[in-house]
């Protein structure tokens, strides 16, 4: 009896994490360019009771006896697929079709990479994220900048970025650059929608859009979440009804543990 109270207790802990991840998937379906996370379950340790016995003379074989000791969180997935893509008709809001990350950069150099291609330009011209001033960067590791002398630009499906002056004149200006990755999968999410390497994502393949498995840019449109509200509340149901069999565990365990101290009466 006090083994299944305390793999109860793990299972109330494994579906209050995996209440946690729904939460947050919830809380962000309307985040740009946000991936949703899933949570999968593993058996623990099983204590060996009896063990296995092979057939002998005029015996059969015996099955092992083992009695498991609950449940644990074997890993919390971040799920890479595509979202739906929302039309803004703000030039430098991008979204990728396919593969691959946005790159930006924060004031120390540091490459982050995100899905989330809400960009603008700030006072100097540089082509940044304005949520967090860090710059985007090009096809091959430079900031963005727009020239003051540009009126006008626009973003083709490869990331090119032309520019048109005063004179009506058009300039190649850069070229946005995507990263892709082994094991997208293997990113560590950090926060503001950014994404960071890890050893397990392989280290960044950066280059223009449309190579090498790389996607295609759209200018004026955003992506959504990727989260499926229908799958979330499914998933809240069965998360809550798997916390209350395992609470009912706990209280059934106890009901029989005071009948046996009730057994001294």
């Amino acid at each position: 009896m006090m083994r299944s109270l305390f793999s109860a207790i793990s299972g109330l802990r494994a579906h209050q994490t995996w209440m946690d991840v729904i939460g947050n998937n919830i809380a962000n379906v309307n985040t740009t360019g946000f991936k949703e996370g899933r949570v999968r379950f593993t058996d623990v340790l099983y204590q060996l009771i009896h063990g296995a016995g092979a057939p002998g003379n005029n015996l059969g074989g015996i099955n092992p006896e083992q009695i498991g000791l609950g449940a644990s969180i074997a890993a919390i997935d971040t799920i890479q697929t595509q979202g739906a893509l929302q039309m803004t008709g703000k030039p430098t809001d991008l979204a990728i079709q396919g593969d691959g990350f946005f790159i930006v950069q924060d004031a120390s150099g540091n490459k982050f990479y995100t899905r989330d291609g809400a960009f603008g330009t700030d006072a100097n011209g540089d082509l940044v994220n304005p949520a967090t001033g860090m710059h985007v960067l090009d096809a091959s590791g430079n900031t963005i900048n727009i020239p003051n002398t540009i009126v006008s630009f626009t973003i083709d499906q490869q990331g090119n970025i032309v520019g048109v002056d005063a004179n009506g004149n058009q300039q190649q200006i850069a070229q946005i650059g995507l990263a892709t990755f082994a094991n997208p999968a293997g990113l560590s999410k950090v926060g503001q929608n950014l994404f960071a390497e890890t050893p397990n994502s392989g280290t960044a393949n950066a280059g223009a859009p449309g190579t090498n498995g790389r996607g295609l840019i759209a200018s004026g449109y955003l992506e959504m979440s990727n989260v499926d509200l229908a799958q979330e509340f499914t998933n809240m149901i069965l998360a809550q009804r798997g916390f209350q069999a395992n609470a009912r565990t706990i209280t059934t365990s106890d009901e029989m543990l005071q009948e046996l101290v009730n057994l001294r009466r």
